[in-house]
């Protein structure tokens, strides 16, 4: 069941995020394409990660950013996602907020969050938090994981909307 639902999913595009922490031995990220807003009253989001260092140190942290990536990082997007990828190294970009976490000014989104609860599910972890501040970056296409790969594209010219829940 478990490799027909990772084909399911594989088919399913979502969007990329780096999540970062301030961790006890420095920073510490990871790539996720599992983020999804929860709430716009209570402003919350959720994401999911694997059992893996990064995501033990990014559980016991108390508070979180989640940055939303555009084509711009798609290396960082890769370099987060496999074990031993350069992180945080000053040609990615990277600052660090007032409030301790590593922050990526040129993503299109950072939400520093604190975590509300933490869910057990097999070998994840599922999260909702509750975003406390809202950066925006640049505008600057799509970043789009499917298929098991990264694809970017530029925003179309013309945009549809709806007043869907997101």
């Amino acid at each position: 069941m478990g490799l027909r639902l990772r084909e399911a999913f594989g088919r399913y595009p979502t969007g990329v995020a780096v999540i970062c922490a301030a961790g006890p031995q420095g920073p510490v990220g990871l790539t996720a394409s599992s983020v999804a807003s929860v709430s716009l009253t209570v402003p919350a989001l959720s994401f999911s990660v694997m059992d893996t260092r990064s995501a033990r140190h990014l559980l016991q942290a108390e508070s979180l950013v989640v940055h939303l990536l555009g084509p711009a990082h798609v290396g960082v997007a890769r370099d987060f996602s496999r074990s031993g990828g350069p992180r945080f190294t000053p040609d990615q970009g990277w600052r660090t907020l007032p409030t301790g976490e590593p922050f990526l000014p040129g993503a299109l989104a950072a939400l520093r969050v604190r975590p509300l609860r933490q869910v057990p599910v097999g070998d994840a972890t599922l999260v909702v938090a509750r975003v406390l501040d809202v950066h925006h970056g640049p505008e600057g296409g799509q970043l789009i994981y499917h298929a098991r790969r990264f694809h970017t594209s530029p925003l179309p010219t013309e945009a549809t909307s709806c007043d869907c829940h997101a």
